[in-house]
């Protein structure tokens, strides 16, 4: 197997490079990243990080998370939509996540958001509506798409009922991040974990 595809570690478990040195990141990989999450408050809370991880790596905004989780009143929605000026002040003084005023601003403006999808099917019934009918079946990490036309399509949904930092790479890496597709390394010993894409 290709050293760039994937790295069997001392457990006798294969997973790709970006999982393989970081405890954190393997942890991560093995236990979260790709499992289906279907309820709004977990949907809301990965939008937002990935939002924020836009121009970082997934490990900074991984070891910012409980900080994350404390600052937007462990992103609930409801709680998130009523934050004010004084709350905004307030997180951009916070040391401990990402000081990005617009981010920020975002993540307030997405949490409304998300309260206005109840009106009809909500956040999590229309991200689940693009999944696609089948999955990348990626045996290097250059297979790996960066986005597909759901994730462009999502991104649109997502910005007409009133989203920001929602774009396609952003969306399909979320769609990753859930379960939404699997792109998992063939090979990887987490390939078809969610249950989602069992037999692809």
């Amino acid at each position: 197997m290709a050293a760039s595809s994937l790295i069997v570690g001392s457990d006798g478990k294969a997973r790709p490079v970006w999982a393989s040195k970081d405890p954190l990141l393997m942890a991560y990989y093995d236990t979260e990243w790709g499992m289906p999450v279907r309820d709004e408050r977990g949907l809301f809370e990965r939008l937002s990080l990935e939002g924020f991880q836009s121009g970082l790596s997934w490990a900074t905004i991984l070891r910012k998370r409980p900080a994350f989780r404390e600052a937007f009143a462990g992103f609930v929605p409801d709680a998130v939509a009523a934050f004010t000026d004084d709350d905004v002040a307030r997180l951009l003084a916070d040391e401990k996540i990402v000081r990005n005023r617009a981010k920020i601003l975002a993540t307030i403006n997405n949490a409304q958001a998300t309260v206005r999808l109840r009106d009809g099917d909500g956040l999590a019934k229309l991200l689940w509506s693009f999944q696609p009918s089948s999955t990348p079946q990626p045996v290097t990490i250059a297979d790996v798409p960066t986005q597909s036309a759901e994730s462009v399509a999502l991104a649109r949904a997502l910005k007409a009922a009133g989203f920001r930092f929602v774009g396609p790479t952003t969306m399909f890496a979320l769609m990753e991040a859930v379960g939404i597709v699997d792109t998992h390394l063939v090979g990887s010993h987490r390939r078809g974990s969610s249950g989602v894409w069992a037999s692809q």
